[in-house]
């Protein structure tokens, strides 16, 4: 893959997997898996499309992950360049015998234990167990278009990124998730952030999680196991403090579901914040100043309450009820 000489053969610039070829072997390196087989020609390399590794963390999502599955069955991507590795926390409801029926009647289907039962420690044993040379990581909550590998395999050749992904687009079921929706749309619920722009192109900090040159993770090492959430931002920052790239592309299209309830919605964006605060004690720096934006909002406005609550205090509590009240009608109409 870009210039790096291995035994296996080049597809559109990037090194494929070989392990289904005859003769192949498998060597262990950085405590991945990479296989070998006899060199083919430049001619036969380029009619091959690249193996691809599809990864998904999962547990107790029975009324989920047969979809999921459904939708990765459904890639144009050819269907023998395809494996799909499960790692299932230890489910304890039905979902490791969905996972058993589906994987009896599709062989790239396999599942792989995760006792850690945290999502990080579940993608890295998918890693570790890999075969292709570009890793897609697809999550259970969450529709994917038909193109949606072939989108980031392209974006990878085509760019030279190390992560390639798209923008977070979210999708609704309720009433209560369209609103959730809605708020995310808002740079007042984002802060402007590409991240969740649909028609954002380029090189940027993070992405919705999409796909990986393996390689990626032989320099800069696996997702951290011990982490909880931010799991895919903190692997991002670590690629570019490698000098590595990061590449959000219009074309690779997925939507999640947020979540269905306040409470939940208010448990998930706690740990979103216990997951950036790890990240940031982790490295000792930000790659952007954007997550700490909230904080000194809030801290400000705390600050104004206490010094002056009845002059400035009540002026900017009416100021920031007019701003969301406008925010709000105006969102709600697009």
């Amino acid at each position: 893959m870009r210039g790096r000489a291995r035994s296996c053969a080049v597809v559109r610039g990037r090194a494929r997997s070989c392990a289904e070829e005859d003769g192949a072997s498998a060597q262990t390196r950085g405590g991945l898996i990479y296989w070998s087989a006899p060199a083919m020609t430049a001619e036969a390399a380029a009619l091959v499309p690249a193996l691809v590794t599809v990864v998904i963390p999962c547990l107790d999502e029975e009324a989920c992950i047969e979809a999921c599955i459904q939708s990765v069955q459904a890639q144009v991507w050819p269907r023998d360049r395809v494996e799909i590795l499960v790692a299932d926390g230890m489910s304890l409801d039905a979902t490791r015998e969905i996972l058993g029926r589906l994987a009896a009647g599709d062989s790239r289907i396999r599942l792989i234990d995760n006792p850690a039962r945290i999502q990080s420690a579940g993608l890295n044993e998918c890693i570790r167990r890999a075969r292709g040379d570009v890793i897609v990581r697809m999550d259970v909550h969450a529709d994917y278009a038909p193109d949606f590998i072939e989108k980031c395999v392209a974006a990878l050749e085509r760019t030279g990124a190390d992560h390639v992904g798209g923008a977070a687009r979210p999708k609704a079921k309720t009433f209560f998730q369209r609103c959730v929706a809605a708020a995310l749309r808002s740079p007042l619920g984002i802060g402007g952030s590409k991240y969740s722009q649909g028609d954002a192109e380029g090189f940027v900090e993070s992405v919705c999680p999409g796909a990986f040159d393996r390689r990626v993770f032989e320099r800069v090492g696996l997702f951290d196991p011990k982490a909880i959430t931010n799991e895919d931002a903190e692997l991002s920052q670590r690629i570019l403090d490698s000098g590595g790239r990061v590449y959000m592309s219009r074309d690779i299209v997925s939507h999640y579901y947020p979540r269905e309830s306040i409470q939940a919605l208010a448990r998930q964006y706690f740990k979103y914040g216990k997951g950036r605060a790890r990240t940031l004690l982790k490295h000792r720096n930000l790659s952007s100043i954007k997550p700490t934006l909230a904080f000194l909002g809030l801290a400000g406005e705390a600050l104004v309450l206490i010094a002056a609550p009845w002059q400035l205090g009540g002026l900017s509590l009416v100021g920031y009820a007019l701003a969301t009240g406008a925010e709000a009608v105006r969102v709600g109409h697009t």
